[in-house]
């Protein structure tokens, strides 16, 4: 009798495992990369860099700051 129990218990299992593993790897496989990896965020900040670098190295920074300035004193006033 405890031969067949024991049985029981162990295809109990394994069924049980069976089936964790198949969703486990239904799941993994149907997953879509959606997210971004450090290497992307990092040519993104490299970009942002590059064009704040470029904006505080010419003149364009303070005519942007002029054009802004004056549009917004035309709407306060």
């Amino acid at each position: 009798m405890p031969k067949n129990l024991a049985l029981k218990a162990a295809t109990a299992t394994r069924i049980r495992v069976s089936g964790w593993k198949d969703t486990a790897v239904a799941a993994l496989r149907s997953r879509a990369d959606q997210g971004q990896t450090s290497v992307e965020y990092l040519g993104i900040i490299g970009v942002v860099v590059l064009i704040v670098a470029a904006i505080l190295g010419t003149n364009i920074g303070q005519t942007i700051y002029n054009a802004i300035t004056s549009e917004i004193a035309k709407v306060t006033k």
